[in-house]
């Protein structure tokens, strides 16, 4: 929140909702789901005084260890409104354009999180997997954002702690469960507040925009080129509604509506992973090995046998083989099918491991697919995903739920959105209530009004980002060009829709962009 990995949650147990955050308690429920009115305002176009030395900064690129990837160390201030008070390192990664014609510039991309790695995902995938006519034309170029990976990375958990953390019941049956998951969440952010309390006050979405503008300056473009999945939409708008006159070529896939307050951003997620499960019941029995049902199976019969299913192992976990003894409990198993619900090309990996965990008892499956979405590694190491996930997200909105009480009284309707996971996600919500750093942010919509032609893509199906929140983004912003796909998955662009690449390819290598309102399959 998934582009492989776009997507996390505000550092929740369930690993699912984006920006989990919302209200505070004196917020009335009106207020907790209905979008802003107020919008971004735009920084003043000329540089402040005080920022200058930032703004003067060249990369000194070196060697990092990956061939034909160039690294650089630049910096920013850790306080915007205080730039003598110390600043935050920023790794920023690069592959220089290999040609032939004529160079465009630097093409930024992030695939989201917050707290994915944008270097990572660089070198890994945009650096050598994009298209070969958009990397022969950019230099192709990630940042970490600060508190993320390489960037002065937030930390919060060791990894024994952070495998308790993750197997904590979200669906607490009583008082003491629920005092628990309280506890859970208590003892996260505590631990974020001890290791990182001087950078948790300074991760948020704005800071990390106008962190993206001194290295479009230290990189030597006048404007900033852009790919930004999932999250990474919200922090490509804010950068466009921050400095609408540097914004060059920027596609926001899968994108969110930052006009919504947490709570209702959490509903509408948990009704995407809902549509995204009907359309993965659909498919699964229709083969030969779903577990879940037969071809005369109903969808909604299959959301039953699956909740049945986490139900029996909240009750009584299974075993997984793990070397660490975690066996499979609700909490993992649930993370486990979130995180195929992602990428329809995982749905055989699904059944697969749904099929070993329901009819032998084995969980391995499902541990995998959970592990992979926390990003833990076999040797029971984390990286700081949910760390810095769950610190953007609390700083940037106020708290969802202040209380279990709020989140108690919420959940019919977040079981009404989903009921297969619609009481976990709203449980997942109230990690932000306990956070030791309050929230900066407010919900606010984006118009960036003066810049460029900016494409923003949604996907009919997506479960992370719905398709409303890409029509409300293009409904903002001023000189948006919605670009649709109707299928499933999370994200558009490079998935297989040869109508979406090229319209995206097109509008990089060209700057023209699609007809407002184009549509692909």
């Amino acid at each position: 929140m998934h582009t492989r990995r776009t997507l996390r949650t505000g550092g929740t147990l369930l690993a699912a909702a984006l920006l989990v955050s919302a209200c505070s308690s004196a917020a009335s429920t009106s207020s907790a789901t209905s979008a802003a009115d107020v919008a971004l305002a735009a920084l003043p176009k000329a540089t402040p005084a005080a920022l200058a030395p930032y703004y003067a900064q060249k990369a000194r690129w070196r060697s990092c260890g990956v061939p034909g990837f160039e690294c650089a160390t630049l910096k920013a201030p850790l306080d915007y409104d205080k730039p003598g008070d110390g600043d935050v390192r920023l790794a920023v990664a690069r592959k220089k354009a290999t040609g032939p014609g004529k160079r465009l510039g630097s093409l930024l991309v992030n695939p989201g999180g917050p707290g994915g790695s944008a270097i990572g995902y660089l070198q890994a995938y945009a650096g050598i997997g994009y298209p070969a006519e958009v990397r022969a034309r950019y230099d192709m170029v990630a940042v970490d954002p600060r508190g993320v990976a390489r960037s002065e990375p937030v930390e919060c958990l060791d990894g024994r702690d952070m495998d308790t953390y993750t197997q904590t019941d979200i669906t607490p049956d009583d008082g003491h469960e629920t005092t628990e998951l309280v506890d859970a969440y208590k003892k996260f952010a505590e631990g974020c507040g001890e290791r990182s309390a001087k950078l948790l006050r300074h991760v948020s979405t704005v800071e990390a925009a106008r962190d993206m503008d001194i290295v479009r300056a230290a990189l030597g473009d006048a404007k900033l080129n852009y790919v930004g999945a999932s999250y990474g939409t919200f922090l490509g708008a804010t950068y466009a509604g921050l400095f609408p006159e540097r914004a060059g070529r920027l596609v926001l896939d899968g994108a969110m509506d930052p006009s919504l307050p947490a709570r209702r951003m959490n509903l509408d997620q948990t009704a995407g992973f809902e549509t995204a499960f009907q359309s993965f019941a659909k498919d699964c029995v229709q083969q030969s090995d779903c577990p879940l049902g037969g071809r005369a199976t109903t969808p909604a019969e299959v959301g039953r046998n699956l909740k049945a299913f986490f139900e029996k192992l909240d009750a009584h976990p299974i075993p997984t083989g793990d070397a660490d003894g975690r066996r499979l409990g609700e909490a993992l198993a649930t993370t486990g099918v979130i995180a195929a619900m992602y990428d329809e090309g995982a749905w055989a990996q699904l059944r697969e491991a749904l099929t070993s965990a329901m009819k032998e008892n084995d969980g391995a499956g499902l541990l995998v697919l959970a592990d992979s979405y926390y990003e833990r590694d076999a040797d029971g190491r984390y990286t700081n995903l949910m760390f810095a996930n769950a610190a953007v997200n609390c700083l940037d909105l106020p708290a969802a739920f202040d209380s279990p009480e709020e989140v108690e009284k919420a959940l019919p309707s977040f079981e009404k959105a989903s009921p297969v996971f619609g009481e976990g996600l709203a449980w997942s919500s109230l990690n932000c209530a306990y956070w030791p750093v309050k929230a900066t942010g407010e919900a606010h919509r984006i118009e960036a009004k003066g810049a460029a032609p900016i494409v923003v893509v949604g996907t009919t199906r997506d479960p992370a980002t719905p398709y409303r929140w890409a029509r409300a983004l293009a409904s903002q912003l001023s000189s948006a060009r919605l670009l649709t796909y109707e299928g499933d998955g999370h994200t558009a662009y490079g998935r297989g829709s040869s109508c979406i690449d090229s319209a995206i390819d097109t509008y990089l290598l060209r700057g023209t962009p699609p007809v407002n309102g184009k549509r692909c399959s």
